[in-house]
């Protein structure tokens, strides 16, 4: 975890508006600004009006081609490339 672009020691830090955060959430790093904070708990579509959302957009997942291939095809692919794995 980062505040202001430097590494997080204590996991008790305070933060602040204005404060920027870079976290791992997933498999992705997020990047958000702190607006204000929060007087009381509450929904979620009131936690998310107190940040900005820094995070670069994802790159697009090449999307598959046709079906999945069966057993015989990934064999038959596996000899074209030669990788010797065909002989189980």
């Amino acid at each position: 975890m980062r505040v202001n672009g430097e590494k997080v020691q204590k996991k008790a830090m305070s933060v602040g508006p204005g404060d920027v955060l870079t976290f791992p959430q997933g498999r992705m790093i997020r990047v958000v600004r702190i607006r204000a904070l929060a007087t009381r708990r509450g929904p979620a579509s009131e936690a998310q009006a107190l940040y900005d959302d820094l995070t670069p957009p994802a790159e697009p997942v090449a999307a598959r081609v046709g079906a999945r291939p069966t057993k015989k095809a990934r064999r038959d692919m596996d000899a074209l490339r030669g990788d010797g794995s065909d002989s189980l």
